[in-house]
């Protein structure tokens, strides 16, 4: 198998990597913004020049609005990408010039010997090339002048790049498709925890300070399954959703739309509930919003431990045994996402890494759940019955009917009904319809979306 080439793109703060790393990804990915910070993890993608490319957060970051903990959590990452790269991009702001923190950074990178390209940024204007003449002094080179606002070097950048990496052997491509997972959820509900027990290592940021994630994070990740077949997934560690009223600052907007982007990329979305809170306003409204979106949906309980070893110390006597508890609590769960087509539900530990099998063997299931086909005899037989068994009421003398119905696609699943008026179907009779097909053909977290048909109002009361 070739060896995976890697460009990490590394510097001090707000130099311009995440704008320079959509540059060359070709697409936006990393959130560029002028406050410092803005990028923690180590986000990395596929190029389409064969490469691996990573861009990381500032190293020496000192913000007052940055805890020391996720300032040195930041770096950390770095200093992975650092060692794990076979290239690396310095990233300095040739219209600010040498700063005393690229010289550290310089020092840095030195003993890993490693292949640099020395990239000065932000040189949209002639008069910025003393500052680039002075990095001479960084003993890597020449510096490469591009303007990643402006796109202006970048063709140069990428020759250098191609010349330094050599040439890249590439692997044959896969030709199964990866499955496409989102973890999304409230801050601090534990989506990087989660994410690196899934992918076996430390590659996301893992503080317990809400915002932590504020990029949408991409990895690959492959499982054998109890028989022994393989299964090859694309993997979103998401920002937290906050309350749109809690939304205080463009950084966090930003981070929100990602967020709901990677729900409309997603085959199926894990929905994390932090156990230790339960299912509050904010989770219904992230619930609502993949429901809308017409995903499919898995319920994940992080943080099982602590609920167990609250039961243990406190709730021992309310209860008759742990099961008794857990199936209590999930009682309360279901009552709370009473609108969801009776999702699965996943208890998990990302510290002792219980339920993480029980996870991946779900959403196995849940993807062949998504290739159901439904006959269209079946179908409209099952709605007769159902009609039949409780009538929908009358809205303003007219009674909802359906004449004729069928499948048209997956993903999500759709349903075309022919019915008399469209607007007679009232939202609980939705549901019930709903509910009752997602049970009878084993649709659990599939999300009916229905496309009603009516015919013009010309309809009288006999008719009903």
């Amino acid at each position: 198998m070739p060896e995976s080439k890697l460009v990490a793109i590394v510097g001090r703060p707000n130099v311009g990597k995440s704008r320079l790393f959509n540059r060359l990804a070709g697409r936006r990915i990393s959130i560029v913004h002028d406050q410092p910070g803005v990028t923690r993890d180590a986000i990395s993608i596929e190029s389409r020049d064969g490469y691996t490319l990573m861009d990381t957060g500032g190293i020496g970051l000192e913000d007052k609005n940055t805890p020391h903990e996720l300032a040195e959590a930041t770096e950390n990452q770095a200093e992975f990408a650092i060692q794990a790269a076979t290239l690396i991009l310095f990233i300095t702001d040739g219209k600010e010039g040498l700063t005393p923190l690229d010289i550290q950074i310089a020092e840095l990178l030195r003993p890993h010997q490693k292949k640099v390209i020395l990239v000065a940024n932000k040189m949209d204007n002639p008069e910025n090339q003393l500052g680039v003449a002075d990095m001479a002094v960084l003993g890597m080179g020449s510096a490469l002048p591009v303007s990643a606002e402006h796109n202006l070097g970048l063709e140069e950048l990428k020759q250098s790049i191609a010349k330094e990496l050599g040439p890249i052997e590439t692997a044959p491509k896969n030709t199964e498709n990866r499955i496409t997972l989102s973890l999304v959820g409230r801050p601090n509900a534990g989506k990087s925890s989660l994410g690196n027990r899934l992918l076996n290592s430390d590659r996301l940021i893992v503080a317990d300070i809400p915002g932590t994630t504020r990029d949408m994070i991409e990895t690959s990740l492959d499982y054998q399954d109890t028989d022994g077949k393989n299964w090859n997934f694309r993997l979103f560690d998401t920002a937290g959703l906050r309350a749109k009223r809690k939304v205080d600052s463009s950084v966090e907007y930003f981070s929100s739309v990602r967020t709901l982007r990677s729900i409309e990329y997603s085959d199926i979305v894990l929905q994390l509930i932090d156990a230790r809170e339960g299912v509050t306003k904010q989770d219904k409204i992230i619930a609502n919003d993949i429901l809308e979106a017409g995903k499919a949906h898995i319920v994940v309980v992080t943080k099982w431990d602590y609920a167990v070893d609250s039961f243990k110390k406190q709730d021992i006597e309310r209860y008759d045994s742990l099961e008794h508890f857990q199936n209590s609590y999930i009682e309360a769960l279901r009552k709370s996402f009473f609108y969801l087509p009776d999702s699965p539900i996943v208890f998990t530990s990302s510290v002792s890494g219980e339920g993480i099998i029980d996870l991946l063997e779900k959403v196995i299931a849940m993807q062949n759940r998504l290739n159901t086909q439904i006959p269209t005899p079946k179908l409209n037989r099952m709605l007769a019955e159902l009609m039949e068994h409780r009538p929908p009421s009358k809205l303003a003398g007219k009674r909802f009917k359906i004449f004729y119905a069928v499948q048209t696609g997956n993903r999500p699943f759709g349903i075309k009904i022919f019915c008399n008026r469209a607007d007679k179907l009232q939202q609980p009779y939705k549901r019930y319809l709903e509910r009752n097909l997602v049970k009878e053909y084993g649709l659990k977290g599939c999300p009916i979306k229905f496309e009603l048909i009516g015919k013009k109002a010309r309809y009288t009361e006999e008719e009903d």
